[in-house]
């Protein structure tokens, strides 16, 4: 009897221990697969199409955007579908603008976007646009 438990304690650790390195291997897996969207070519177009949708001037000397780098740590999975990822402009952590990258029928595109409050000051003055012409 005491032999029986032993077996069923052993397949059952076996199982719990298999089915933990599955999920791990998936989630490393959908990792690989966002690293791969988020680098692509076609995401570098998303990217640059909706940098100087925002500063017409981007990538210029007129602009006030000059660079941009994708923040590796902030890419993940959003739970409403796509991938969250964030842009830091010209390596200032505090100048950012956020993402949700979304695949419909098979076309990449840049979903809702969160800019940081000092891109969107450097942005609006750019503009000649000030605080108070929102209200």
């Amino acid at each position: 009897m005491k032999k029986r438990w032993i077996i069923v304690l052993g397949i059952t650790v076996i199982t719990i221990f298999g089915l933990g390195v599955k999920f791990y291997m998936d989630e490393e897996k959908l990792n690989k697969e966002m690293m791969n969207v988020v680098y692509s070519d076609e995401a570098k177009q998303v990217f640059e199409f909706r940098l100087k949708a925002a500063d017409a001037d981007a990538f210029t000397e007129k602009g006030v955007i000059q660079s941009y780098e994708i923040d590796q740590k902030s890419i993940k999975k959003n739970p409403m579908g796509g991938i969250n990822v964030t842009l830091i402009i010209n390596g200032n952590p505090e100048l950012y603008i956020k993402y949700t990258m979304n695949n419909f029928n098979g076309e990449l595109s840049g979903g809702a976007s969160v800019t940081s409050g000092n891109l969107d000051k450097l942005l609006g003055d750019k503009e000649g646009r000030n605080e108070s012409s929102y209200y």
